[in-house]
């Protein structure tokens, strides 16, 4: 089954209303809270608490509440007091704020491999981009926002039991989700996409769509699979290496390490973001021994 994501009637949040983008703000906006948009609540300790705007509403914790109409119309990166006196720091979320805080199905990806799976596949705007395990949406909503409007990404999903949750999530943060297509379906039978410039793979067992990945692709485009495992990156690299269309064949991974600075000491983090999974890249070529390539010894 396959469905432009162009219907938000499936995707309210439990105000019943859809929020608009975090950062698709109006210039003349910027700098101040709309209604229905994302706020971010810090309180003294540094906890975080994600609240949609709606007027009449009202934004609840164990320090007390806050109406949504002293916030809506109010500086971003403000101050706002509860009614029990707390002090509380409000901004937007960023895209990492979103995914750590988003409902989840699946597991998300982490935002420290989101932002190297956009850089290491070279998402660009304007791109066509193929990805299959669409998941809680956090990585086909990086994939939007990098390919702006003028892209298009295509998400293939096995599991139509995740869709309507992860399409939610997906459109809080990008309400305008007409160049997102949704294929309920096995990406292993096929691409139906042709001049795909990068194809993502967020799946268990990468290597058996690789064949499908490389008629899919144009030459030059990009191959990236993220995947928890090593054993699962040596059977994608060895299903890359012998299909004989692809190139650069590289893995890598990311740890993330946050530190505290005050001014009587310098440490890091208790804790860190360690290994999360493996990033594997591999360019689309033309195969050795074609269109001039001399072929391996």
């Amino acid at each position: 089954m396959t469905t432009p994501d162009d219907d938000a009637s499936n995707d309210q949040d439990g105000n019943g209303a859809v929020p608009p983008a975090v950062t698709e703000v109006d210039a003349g906006d910027r700098g101040r809270f709309r209604a229905g948009e994302l706020a971010l609540f810090l309180d003294r300790k540094g906890r975080t608490y994600q609240e949609t705007l709606n007027p009449g509403g009202e934004f609840h914790c164990h320090l007390g509440w806050l109406p949504h109409d002293d916030v809506i119309g109010q500086s971003v990166g403000g101050w706002y007091t509860t009614s029990r006196g707390h002090v509380m720091l409000g901004i937007r979320p960023t895209l990492g704020d979103y995914v750590r805080l988003m409902p989840r199905g699946p597991q998300v990806i982490y935002a420290k491999d989101l932002g190297n799976i956009v850089s290491m596949a070279d998402i660009f705007p304007g791109a066509m981009v193929v990805e299959a395990g669409f998941g809680s949406g956090a990585l086909t909503t990086a994939l939007l926002r990098a390919v702006g409007p003028m892209g298009r990404v295509h998400s293939y999903e096995i599991n139509e039991a995740v869709v309507n949750k992860a399409l939610s999530n997906v459109r809080s943060v990008i309400p305008d989700t007409s160049r997102h297509e949704v294929t309920v379906g096995d990406i292993f039978d096929g691409i139906s996409d042709t001049d795909v410039d990068r194809v993502i793979l967020d799946l268990p067992e990468p290597w058996h769509a690789v064949d499908a990945a490389a008629n899919a692709l144009v030459t030059g485009g990009i191959l990236l699979s993220f995947l928890p495992t090593v054993l699962q990156v040596q059977e994608v690299v060895l299903a890359l290496n012998n299909d004989g269309r692809f190139a650069r064949v590289e893995t890598a991974e990311t740890l993330l390490r946050g530190w505290n600075v005050s001014r009587r000491s310098v440490r890091p983090a208790h804790r860190m973001v360690a290994h999360s999974g493996f990033i594997t890249t591999a360019v689309r070529c033309v195969p050795p021994g074609r269109e001039g390539y001399a072929s391996r010894p």
